[in-house]
């Protein structure tokens, strides 16, 4: 039901930012937003996200097979453009929900003869973003644009929020600590009719995000650290977002 009143608000938008777009079309083109040598703009969309999975070690068995189950998520922004002929630099703030799901046979590929035993783990981060993009307009011919841009980006991991969640794993009370700072490259493509604009990305994290991951060893002497469980992942994101340029 969540899903189903976004999209109709993302919709709803999307048609009234079209509406305006098009009243611009005539305008001046050397008064038009992308004309100007310093813009700003907000966007909002949507992301889809995988794990890069390098390293995940369960007792003696080490996992190589996984199925990425995709997850949607969702994303806001602000930014400030500084225009230099046909390049620009971007700096952004932005707040992202990225959402991650895979599953896998936790006896992995050792036991052939033997039924599968799925497991899954899903994961809900919450982040702030600082990307800084440089950006090449391709076409920048009055009120509409296309460009081609890229550059690292730092996030911010909010463990408050974060939610990760072990399902039909052999140990009890499972959680899984992230590093809160990690190191992005994003690349994408943008295209504008005078004001509005529209924005594909792809990104991905640089290191490995997870900390260390414990359980509840003993009841009686309480949670310590997993020598059996090894995991060392990454994010992969797709996102569309749809936006305006002051």
């Amino acid at each position: 039901m969540k899903r189903r009143i976004m999209l109709l608000i993302t919709l709803l938008c999307f048609s009234h930012v079209l509406l305006m777009a098009k009243s611009d079309v005539n305008d001046d083109p050397v008064n038009s937003p992308n004309w100007r040598r310093i813009n700003f703009g907000i966007k909002a969309g949507f992301n889809s996200s995988m794990f890069i999975v390098s390293k995940f070690k369960i007792r003696d068995v080490t996992i190589h097979d996984f199925q990425n189950n995709y997850q949607l998520g969702y994303l806001g922004s602000c930014f400030m453009r500084f225009n230099f002929k046909k390049n620009f630099i971007q700096p952004e703030i932005s707040y992202n929900i990225s959402k991650s799901e895979i599953s896998f046979d936790k006896l992995g590929t050792q036991h052939p003869d033997i039924e599968p035993d799925y497991a899954t783990l899903r994961s809900t981060v919450h982040s702030f973003d600082l990307p800084v993009l440089y950006g090449y307009n391709i076409v920048k011919s009055g009120p509409y644009g296309m460009s081609l841009f890229g550059g690292p980006k730092i996030r911010y991991l909010w463990s408050r929020k974060n939610k990760i969640t072990f399902d039909n794993f052999d140990f009890n009370d499972l959680e899984e600590d992230l590093y809160p700072f990690n190191l992005s490259i994003t690349v994408g493509i943008a295209v504008n009719i005078s004001r509005i604009f529209f924005d594909f990305r792809y990104e991905q994290d640089l290191h490995n995000i997870s900390k260390n991951v414990t359980y509840e060893a003993n009841p009686n002497n309480g949670t310590g650290a997993v020598s059996y469980l090894k995991l060392k992942r990454r994010e992969q994101t797709l996102s569309f977002s749809l936006g305006m340029l002051f």
